[in-house]
């Protein structure tokens, strides 16, 4: 049997499938498993040895060509509710083709069926969850174990997989253990959020009473360069993607907006806490929300006046004294 599982989106979406494709793999333990990635967030997946091929999408080639490569696959599941995905599992022409897409994407679910013949709707939709305090989101990871099923995966795994390596925790042997790690993003900079107020945020963290280590991406640039006097035991930028996950892995707690870091924080079983965006909050932090580990959700400010910062940064000093404390 071949199986073909295409994922090519963000990196943290792409953490959060590995539960699934570990199913998959639990579910048919003799077949060729290939495992369609971006070259962005390939990383994920070049250590799991739940597949048995690993293949990046180029960008010059259209999703349509790639997936007629592998028209001799059984089984064809898009694992992302994407275009490219789907077009892929398409051309495969496999005997069952497995997709998904959103209740309220109406154009989509028509198209769908053009490249799928089994198609999962997920619940999750940002106005009607803003609409209804009550409505329930089911977590990203669930609503991908009911995707696989559709393709007869039904032997569950559970568990989030990142496979870090000796070298990599030797790596950042020096950082202290047990510390508050703040990871900055973009979104700590904007939205109901300023870069001064982050980085009061981060002396309010560093006063815990636990080392606080900072770490970054590119994407913030030179504003990384403002929290040199916070009090952190160490500033870190651009890490290579497995050490930062082992600064996670020793961290008492790590600290992130809604980004990928939630997803590599889960993955090292830390506990989380993670301020979501204030439109469609109430999506956010049931489908994206820290999975399987001790966490807080909150909900940054509307605006960024000074009385809506103070608060947030009370919110966000108490929520992660109560996770180490726990």
């Amino acid at each position: 049997m071949n199986v073909l599982l295409s994922r090519t989106d963000r990196i943290g979406d792409l953490i959060l499938s590995t539960p699934a494709i570990a199913t998959v793999r639990r579910s048919f333990p003799n077949a060729h498993l290939t495992m369609v990635t971006s070259a962005y967030n390939r990383v994920v997946m070049e250590r799991n040895t739940d597949i048995d091929e690993l293949v990046s999408l180029p960008r010059a080639i259209r999703p349509e060509r790639f997936g007629a490569q592998y028209r001799n696959v059984d089984l064809a599941i898009a694992l992302a509710p994407r275009s490219e995905d789907l077009r892929i599992v398409g051309a495969t022409g496999a005997a069952v083709r497995v997709g998904y897409t959103y209740a309220r994407r109406y154009l989509a679910r028509l198209t769908a069926r053009l490249f799928v013949n089994r198609i999962a709707i997920s619940e999750a939709d940002p106005e009607l969850c803003e609409r209804d305090p009550e409505r329930v989101v089911r977590h990203e990871v669930e609503q991908l174990l009911d995707l696989v099923a559709l393709g007869g995966a039904r032997e569950r795994s559970l568990d989030l997989r990142l496979d870090l390596r000796d070298e990599d925790r030797a790596a950042v042997a020096s950082l202290p253990e047990h510390a508050i790690v703040l990871h900055l993003a973009p979104r700590w900079f904007q939205g109901g959020s300023t870069l001064a107020s982050t980085v009061e945020v981060a002396r309010r963290l560093a006063g815990l009473g636990r080392p606080l280590v900072v770490t970054a991406n590119a994407e913030i640039g030179d504003a990384i360069d403002a929290f040199a006097e916070v009090g952190a035991a160490a500033v870190l930028r651009d890490l290579p993607f497995f050490q930062w996950a082992a600064v996670f892995e020793r961290a008492a707690c790590v600290v992130t907006v809604d980004t990928g870091a939630t997803h590599v924080a889960s993955a090292m079983r830390r506990p989380t806490l993670v301020a979501f965006e204030h439109r469609y909050f109430r999506l956010a932090s049931q489908e994206w929300a820290p999975y399987r580990v001790p966490s807080r959700s909150l909900r940054k400010p509307q605006s960024d006046d000074e009385a809506s910062l103070a608060r947030f940064r009370d919110e966000v000093a108490l929520g992660v004294a109560d996770l180490i404390d726990a």
